[in-house]
């Protein structure tokens, strides 16, 4: 007897259920963990420097409330020029300063551990003069008093040499005098560490000779730059 045909299955599969494929992934080895553990560890730390910033901002806000700091103010209150006299290019030179030097401040004081005074004259400097070191109390006013005395090489450009000229007619100069300073600043029992500010006086000295026709020396504001 012959066997019965089947019936054509288009290719489908009755026979039992074929589980699907899995993929073995060992804990911690994966791109993904590592890329999430490296965002984590940024997003920490940024907050970290975040906060530290914020701390650090209150603190200096706080302490700046506490002591309302204001700036150092430096006068020149008299100027003696007896001699500035250029010979070729030896200039001879005798300038004596007086400086006030006030501390405004209630609750800062300020140690000059190091004062070192230069006279320029068209920026080219001819005379230096080392001060002595001091420390200046709350609400307090000093004086300084360089002193530039001798004799200095000057190349003036010709037209510096001609402002020379006419300034020497009119007997008084523009002399740029600088100080520099290293200070420390000492608030309670806390002192901190050294600052290199400068300070620049632009002035206009009359000869002593001539003092009374040039109008005599004005009282000048100097700058100060931290």
């Amino acid at each position: 007897m012959a066997e019965a045909k089947q019936p054509h299955l288009n290719g489908a599969y009755y026979g039992p259920p074929i589980p699907p494929p899995q993929n073995y992934h060992r804990p911690g080895r994966g791109p993904g963990c590592l890329g999430c553990c490296g965002c984590c560890l940024l997003n920490c730390l940024l907050k970290i420097i975040f906060s530290i910033i914020i701390v650090l901002g209150l603190i200096i806000l706080v302490v700046w409330l506490a002591l309302r700091p204001n700036k150092i103010k430096f006068y020149v209150v008299d100027a003696s020029l007896t001699q500035f006299n250029l010979t070729g290019t030896t200039l001879r030179y005798d300038l004596a300063l007086n400086i006030t030097v006030r501390n405004p401040n209630k609750k800062i004081g300020v140690y000059y551990d190091s004062i070192e005074a230069k006279a320029y004259y068209d920026d080219i400097l001819f005379g230096t003069d080392t001060l002595s070191p001091f420390y200046q109390g709350h609400k307090n006013t000093s004086m300084l008093s360089p002193a530039f005395q001798g004799e200095s090489q000057l190349s003036l450009s010709s037209k510096a040499l001609s402002e020379y000229n006419t300034e020497t007619s009119g007997g008084e100069y523009y002399v740029d005098v600088k100080l520099y300073l290293r200070v420390r600043f000492k608030i309670g029992k806390i002192k901190t560490s050294r600052m290199k500010p400068k300070v620049k006086c632009d002035l206009k000295v009359p000869v002593v000779s001539n003092r009374n026709s040039a109008g005599g020396f004005g009282t000048t504001k100097c700058e100060i730059d931290f």
